[in-house]
């Protein structure tokens, strides 16, 4: 399989450049892996998140008014270094602290809580929130729930970036956070595993018309694998597993996000969001916020998560409708 790419080490720099060629309100710092926006607001509590590379338009695609302030990257699936994200957070902190939101693998809280400790020695205020919304299970350790961090931190992005931008202060952010987070629930499926760059080996192996329900963003594979039959047998899958979560009433309002996690085309991806909303609403569900596009892949793997959010205030859907110039949203 073909990859479009040059040298493999230069891979994360020459896709910020691009990046740059097209967004004018983004920058580079300096020799850094991180994109920021040229028009920061400095009255404004910053926010940085970031991971490993391999899930774009995650995290630049979010950096803009309203939202991010700086993303940051590491290499292919791992995730940024801890001097790196030091170097961020000396950049942002103009006195009013920053925010961290943080994907939920060991890998990267690792990374990001030994920049937070020095940060913190260096008298910065660093709050964060660890985005765990993956609500399918490991089989392998007795069906234990994995909780890491998918496409339902882009909403964390939105909602937190908006309150920001409102004037919330550092603590006000973290119990927001932690609010949005423990509401916020996300499960996917894959026709077709990612593959590495350069290889002709998929991640995990998945035979001709099967599906694996809960897969993960770095190529994991799912808790289980079956037939294809139709995306409305899909839809029903996943809204069975996000009802066990929620224990959803009729009449309860939720945000519905869509992501496209690679290269299921829009097509397929209208299908299965007309059976998702369709399912929703014979639930008796209210969703006053749908959200449908590409916002955190895992390479070219062909599959779809799903994100609900209960909405317990007004005011996130004020923050998730709030205007941005963040290209991915």
């Amino acid at each position: 399989m073909v990859t479009i790419m040059n040298h493999v080490s230069q891979t994360i720099e020459q896709y910020i450049d691009g990046i740059l060629a097209a967004q004018p309100h983004l920058a580079k710092l300096g020799r850094w892996p991180i994109i920021y926006n040229r028009h920061l607001d400095h009255d404004s509590v910053p926010i940085l998140s970031g991971g490993g590379s391999g899930h774009e338009p995650a995290h630049a695609g979010f950096v803009g008014d309203g939202m991010l302030s700086a993303a940051i990257y590491g290499e292919l699936f791992v995730p940024p270094k801890p001097e790196a994200i030091l170097k961020a957070i000396r950049f942002l902190d103009q006195g009013k602290g920053v925010f961290i939101i943080i994907k939920n693998f060991e890998a990267d809280i690792a990374s990001f809580q030994t920049a937070i400790h020095t940060a913190r020695q260096e008298g910065h205020n660093i709050k964060y929130i660890i985005s765990h919304d993956d609500i399918s299970v490991e089989p392998k350790q007795q069906f234990a729930m994995r909780h890491r961090g998918l496409a339902g931190t882009i909403l964390l992005h939105k909602i937190l970036g908006a309150a920001a931008k409102n004037g919330a202060s550092l603590t006000e952010l973290e119990a927001l956070a932690f609010e949005v987070a423990t509401e916020t629930a996300t499960i996917g499926f894959a026709t077709k595993s990612a593959s590495l760059p350069g290889t002709q080996q998929p991640l995990f192996a998945l035979n001709n018309n099967q599906i694996s329900f809960g897969i993960g963003i770095h190529g994991e594979e799912g808790y289980r694998q079956v037939d294809f039959h139709s995306s409305e047998q899909l839809a029903i899958e996943i809204m069975n597993k996000l009802h066990i979560k929620f224990h959803w009433q009729e009449g309860q309002h939720f945000i519905l996000l869509v992501n496209n996690l690679g290269t299921a085309t829009d097509l397929e991806q209208g299908i299965f969001l007309n059976d998702m909303h369709q399912l929703l609403e014979l639930e008796g569900l209210q969703l006053p916020f749908i959200k449908n596009g590409k916002f955190m892949t895992s390479l070219d793997m062909t599959g779809i998560s799903v994100t609900l959010c209960r909405l317990k205030s007004q005011s996130w859907l004020t923050y998730l409708q709030a205007p941005t110039n963040a290209y991915a949203w």
